[in-house]
């Protein structure tokens, strides 16, 4: 005798509903311009005095996780220049 093999119909529809995902088109994309990161990035503007506190905390942390190898000034101008490179000082 030979075995017949039958497909349900639930197998039949999900390879339909598969395929049907997959040939979608893909939609067209709007033209944009395009714009470096940098600048589409806008940086919020900080009040001088919390900008210090940043910079201050910012060394401090920094000079506690080297060890304070470097000297104090080094560690506030990096730190200083880290804060500024994400926000903008009123």
């Amino acid at each position: 005798m030979a075995i017949e093999k039958k497909t349900t119909k639930k197998t039949a529809t999900k390879a339909v509903v598969k395929k049907a995902a997959v040939a979608k088109p893909a939609a067209p994309k709007a033209a944009a311009k395009k714009v470096p990161a940098k600048v589409a990035a806008k940086k919020t503007v900080v009040a001088p005095e919390r900008f210090y506190a940043m910079v201050s905390e910012a060394a401090y942390f920094s000079a506690q996780n080297d060890g304070n190898r470097k000297g104090a000034a080094e560690y506030w101008v990096e730190a200083e220049a880290a804060v500024r490179a994400k926000f903008n000082v009123a």
